[in-house]
C-alpha cells in the first residue's frame, strides 16, 4: 500500500507521515514483551525501544511547534528513549505513540502556512534554528520515521524472519488467499 494522494501538500505531508508509522505499527505486530526489548543487530536498538523514542520525538517537535521549551534534561530524557525500561511496556509505547501521533496530526493540520517560521534552540545538530519551518518540521519527521521503520524492518526479520509484506497483511486482516500470505506466528 502507499501513502494516499491529496491535493493540499499539508495533508500529503501528514499522509505520508502516517503510512511511515504504519510500518512501524507493523513491525512490532505480534512480538511478545521479550521479543519488544530483544536487539538482534549490531545496532543496540530494539522494536520497544524504536517505538518509544518515535512518541518522544512526535512530542518533542509538537512542543517545538506550540513554542514549548525542551526539559531541563532533555539530553537524558533522548537518550532513554531509545529502550524500553522496567515497567513499561510495547503496548504502552503503542499507546504513546498514537497518542503522539494524533497530537502531531492536529496541531500540524492546524496549520495555516507550511513556511511559518519556527525558531529552534542554537544547537549545532539543527542545520540553521533560525529558518526552521513548519514544511521542515514535518519533512524531518517523515525522514525521521521512515529511517527508524527500516530500522524495524531488519530489526523483526533478525528476530524471527517476519518480513513488512506478510506483517501488514496479517495486522491489517487480509484475506491468505491473496498475494500475500499473513504472518503467523511460528508454532
Amino acid at each position: 500500500m502507499h501513502a494516499p494522494i491529496h491535493d493540499r501538500e499539508l495533508d500529503s505531508l501528514l499522509a505520508f507521515l502516517e503510512h511511515q508509522r504504519g510500518a512501524v505499527r507493523h513491525a512490532v505486530y505480534g512480538l511478545t514483551e521479550e521479543q519488544a526489548r530483544q536487539t538482534p543487530t549490531g545496532s543496540g536498538l530494539s522494536l520497544g525501544g524504536l517505538v518509544k523514542h518515535l512518541a518522544y520525538g512526535e512530542t518533542g517537535w509538537c512542543d517545538r511547534l506550540e513554542g514549548r521549551a525542551a526539559a531541563p534534561d532533555a539530553f537524558h530524557e533522548y537518550m532513554a528513549s531509545f529502550e524500553l525500561e522496567d515497567g513499561e511496556s510495547l503496548g504502552a509505547a503503542l499507546d504513546a505513540y498514537g497518542a503522539a501521533g494524533a497530537r502531531t496530526d492536529a496541531a500540524f493540520g492546524a496549520v495555516d502556512d507550511l513556511d511559518r517560521r519556527v525558531p529552534l534552540p542554537p544547537e549545532p545538530w539543527y542545520p540553521d534554528p533560525e529558518r526552521c519551518t513548519v514544511r521542515y518540521m514535518l519533512l524531518h519527521l517523515i525522514e525521521e520515521t521512515a529511517r527508524h521503520a527500516g530500522h524495524a524492518d531488519i530489526i523483526r526479520e533478525s528476530l524471527d524472519g517476519a518480513q513488512s509484506g506478510p506483517l501488514m497483511a496479517a495486522a491489517e486482516g487480509w484475506p491468505a488467499e491473496g498475494w500475500i500470505t499473513p504472518w503467523r506466528p511460528a508454532g
